[in-house]
This record gives C-alpha cells, sequence and structure tokens, in this order.
C-alpha cells in the first residue's frame, strides 16, 4: 500500500511575518502560493488562511493579504471565509493596478480581467493573480522591493 504524502501549507500570517522581518513580498508569497497549491487536505488549506497576517504598514500589501485569502477561500470553496478579510484595513481606498509599468492599455486590461476578491479592494491584477510565477502582482512587487 502506498502511502500518501501530505504536504503543509505555510499560512498566510507567516508568509507576511517574513515579509514584516525584512523579506522580499515577492518570492514570500510566490513560495505561499505554491505551498497553499500542493497542501493536502480542506484543514491544511484552511489552516494556510485562518490565521490573521500582521499589518505591514503598507496599505497595498495589507489590502493584497485580504483579497488573496478570499480568492483562495472561494476559489477552494473553503467555508467560512476568515472574518479578517473584511476588516477596513484590508481595502484600498484608491486604485491599485498591479503594473510593473506605466501601461494604460494595460492597466485597462488588468482593469476588466481582475478577479472580484481583487476589485472590490480596488486592486486590480491578473485574472490569476495567485500562481507562483509569472503574473503581473509578482512582477510589481518585486519592483516595489
Amino acid at each position: 500500500m502506498a502511502r500518501e504524502l501530505l504536504v503543509q501549507a505555510i499560512s498566510l500570517a507567516e508568509t507576511y511575518e517574513k515579509i514584516i522581518a525584512g523579506g522580499s513580498p515577492a518570492p514570500a508569497l510566490a513560495e505561499f502560493f505554491l505551498a497553499f497549491d500542493r497542501a493536502s487536505t480542506v484543514e491544511m488549506l484552511m489552516g494556510a488562511l485562518e490565521p490573521v497576517p500582521p499589518l505591514t504598514g503598507d496599505i497595498r500589501l495589507d489590502a493584497l493579504a485580504g483579497a488573496i485569502a478570499d480568492y483562495l477561500a472561494r476559489q477552494h470553496r473553503l467555508m467560512p471565509i476568515p472574518q479578517w478579510v473584511f476588516e477596513d484595513s484590508r481595502f484600498l481606498d484608491h486604485a491599485w493596478h498591479t503594473c510593473p509599468f506605466d501601461d494604460l492599455a494595460l492597466r485597462e486590461y488588468l482593469t476588466f480581467v481582475s478577479p472580484g476578491e481583487f476589485k472590490t479592494r480596488n486592486i486590480f491584477t491578473d485574472e490569476r493573480p495567485t500562481r507562483p510565477e509569472g503574473t503581473h502582482l509578482l512582477l510589481t512587487l518585486r519592483s516595489m522591493a
């Protein structure tokens, strides 16, 4: 009988603690996305989203945490969605287009394709922003470091 390998997801809260400690947001979030996708059980997925990520002091990153958790919970039908994602600190007052460069056409495209969990927070990004590589979101985060 083959044994099933259980893969533990790191939590979004742990990821944000790394960022606060000086880690670069792009690789930390890419690692989180990869670990989340490889998690073996619903309990592990929920455990990755339930702990509240600490606020970073960067309103974009703080809102991004809410968008990521809300999006992943809905994509994987994880209920209930953690309540911390609906706190005021997890929303932006002004639009943030995750473009690593200023391009009007790209901004328009991102406005159109962004998932609802990001749009409601005024974050405009790729249609699948939690891929561990190759997204405008991660490119933008690299340019912020």
